[in-house]
């Protein structure tokens, strides 16, 4: 394969894990706060591509892509304070039970509102076209160009380009990840929430609003998972089923990961995102990439290639996190 090829799916790896984590960070700061596993995290992430393209045709995307999070923060913290927390002093499994029921009436009233096919959802124009074009030419070799690169210059060369949108997806989720980096460390806002996940009783005695403070950081894991649905909905697709697509992957990444860890989610998802990419590219069946002899062409697995049992792939590496590392990679949680 081209240089150029493999540069341009290493990217489209990196992409699509740092939209990963842009959902996981939201399922991990409602964890490693409250201890609620949010099986409706997904069904927010929907919400938030179908909030904005609302918003969008009335405000223009810029205000849509501000003010779909909020109300999907809003909309979060009001089923915390109002059903979640109602269930919270019961353990674990109601919690799972109710959040898994919102996932269902949410892709309901999506599909009452909005049908079942995908609408029309694009990015502005500031965000379509070509971010930049890398050349490999027989001549001068590897070289990039801003934007799309002239016809004359890919007449003789391999170009591939890569959309700004997966550009600006990046961008944001690196932002996002620095943005709560500081909140939950450098302010005094962060230190009030870990520590009332430890020691209720102590912040509650200081003066703090606890049942406040798990509500706001519901909704605000809510609001993430909003704002990774109307990027990934003006880059790839909104329609109902875009929940079910990521609503497994996301805790493959937290587990793999680590549960409870931020770092976790950043690296897992990262990991996820090049295992379930890099692996398209190639063609080679598994006998001949594991340098197999001929008699183990009659098992039938041993035929498919990788880039046929990539979907797997990411399933298999929480298996082996699972067996020879059970906190996760960067995680502390045991239980």
């Amino acid at each position: 394969m081209a240089v150029d090829q493999i540069l341009i799916n290493l990217l489209n790896g990196l992409s699509s894990g740092l939209l990963l984590f842009m959902l996981s960070s939201g399922l991990t700061l409602i964890f490693s706060m409250m201890g609620v596993l949010n099986f409706a995290h997904a069904s927010f992430y929907m919400l938030g591509a179908y909030v904005a393209y609302s918003l969008a045709g009335v405000l223009g995307f810029w205000p849509a892509l501000i003010a779909a999070p909020l109300l999907v923060g809003l909309a979060g913290a009001l089923f915390e304070r109002t059903a979640l927390r109602r269930v919270h002093k019961y353990g674990h499994v109601p919690e799972l039970l109710i959040t898994f029921g919102l996932s269902y009436v949410l892709l309901e009233v999506v599909q009452l509102v909005f049908g079942q096919t995908a609408v029309p959802f694009s990015p502005p124009p500031a965000l379509q076209g070509s971010a930049f074009t890398i050349i490999q030419s027989p001549q001068t070799g590897l070289s990039f160009a801003l934007g799309a690169a002239p016809a004359a210059v890919c007449a003789g060369a391999s170009c591939s380009t890569f959309p700004l949108t997966r550009v600006f997806m990046m961008a944001v989720a690196l932002l996002m990840l620095l943005a709560l980096w500081l909140l939950l460390t450098r302010t005094r806002i962060g230190l009030v929430i870990q520590a009332a996940l430890t020691h209720p009783e102590m912040v509650e005695a200081l003066g703090h609003n606890v049942p406040m403070v798990f509500m706001l950081v519901f909704g605000s894991g809510c609001a993430l998972a909003g704002l990774a649905g109307v990027i990934g909905g003006m880059t790839f697709v909104t329609d109902p089923t875009m929940a079910a697509l990521v609503g497994t992957i996301i805790f493959v990444v937290v587990v793999v990961g680590g549960i409870g860890s931020l770092a976790g989610a950043f690296v897992g998802s990262l990991l996820i995102g090049l295992l379930q990419t890099l692996p398209l590219t190639v063609d080679g069946s598994l006998a001949t990439l594991f340098k197999l002899g001929p008699d183990t062409f009659g098992y039938p697995i041993l035929k498919l290639s990788l880039a046929q049992v990539a979907p797997i792939l990411p399933y298999l590496l929480m298996v082996l996190i699972l067996i020879f590392r059970p906190k996760g990679l960067l995680g502390t949680r045991e239980d």
